[in-house]
């Protein structure tokens, strides 16, 4: 039997991984972190050992003991820890020195590249949930207007400027004027803070980066998502086919219909 490594960050993402893999025959150790992964995950593999976030040596001494030659992470571990009172060991900060920025990518390509360098391949996070990433069109009964989807397109071109630059991969505008655009905070931040300018009706587009790495820090919507567009009163979330994982679907586009919001993949 195959056996992957799961290294599981926050939100629903892990357990749709594990759940699938299992299906798929494949067995899962799962890496936890205290700070950020659902407790729920330890009921859906085989074993799970839980480390701090800046426990990077520990992260690779289990990984190694339980003779683990391909992983996955899935979910987000939030960028902004790094800034807390979390004590980073000696494996972390010696990374973290040697590299030429701390954006997202920077630091997870130097992980991938450090396990790499001990024998462990870190794999396509979408493996075995393919079927998450949407197709193009519009997903939810309410179709777009001809003035949101101007706004789409004038948001999109925003949206991978900064997804290219490593900044966010979100953008929420309306009438073709930014509110705002994602940056350490996350989404859902960004779509709270905008809707401070338009009191709702806003667009959210949400991409994936130029060259996306489809081993981590992939796009995904799921049910915050939703309760975060409806609680500020979004009309339209555009995001990108084929490379954003939309976990929960049944449940966000039957809320999304319910409240009038159009989903589109584009």
């Amino acid at each position: 039997m195959q056996t992957i490594g799961l290294i599981a960050g926050n939100g629903s993402y892990p357990l749709v991984f594990a759940k699938a893999a299992k299906q798929a025959g494949v067995r899962i150790i799962a890496v936890a972190i205290k700070e950020e992964t659902d407790p729920s995950l330890k009921d859906h593999v085989e074993k799970i050992f839980w480390i701090s976030v800046g426990q990077l040596k520990k992260l690779i001494e289990i990984l190694k003991s339980e003779k683990i030659e391909k992983a996955v992470m899935a979910g987000q571990i939030k960028h902004k820890l790094l800034f807390s009172d979390i004590i980073l060991d000696s494996e972390l900060r010696g990374l973290l020195f040697k590299l030429k920025d701390k954006k997202t990518d920077t630091i997870l390509g130097g992980i991938a590249q450090r396990l790499g360098e001990l024998g462990i391949e870190l794999i396509d996070s979408t493996t075995f949930i393919k079927d998450c990433l949407p197709a193009p069109g519009v997903l939810t009964k309410a179709k777009p207007t001809k003035e949101q989807l101007d706004d789409v397109e004038f948001g999109l071109k925003i949206a991978k400027a900064i997804a290219g630059l490593d900044i966010g991969q979100t953008v929420v505008v309306k009438d073709k004027i930014v509110l705002s655009i994602e940056a350490i905070e996350g989404t859902d931040a960004a779509i709270t803070r905008a809707n401070v300018y338009c009191n709702g009706g806003a667009v959210v587009v949400k991409v994936s980066k130029p060259d996306q790495d489809m081993r981590f820090d992939i796009p995904l919507v799921g049910k915050q998502t939703i309760k975060t567009l409806i609680k500020e009163s979004v009309a339209l979330l555009a995001v990108e086919s084929a490379k954003t994982l939309f976990l929960d679907k049944d449940y966000v586009i039957e809320k999304a219909d319910e409240n009038g919001i159009v989903i589109l993949a584009i």
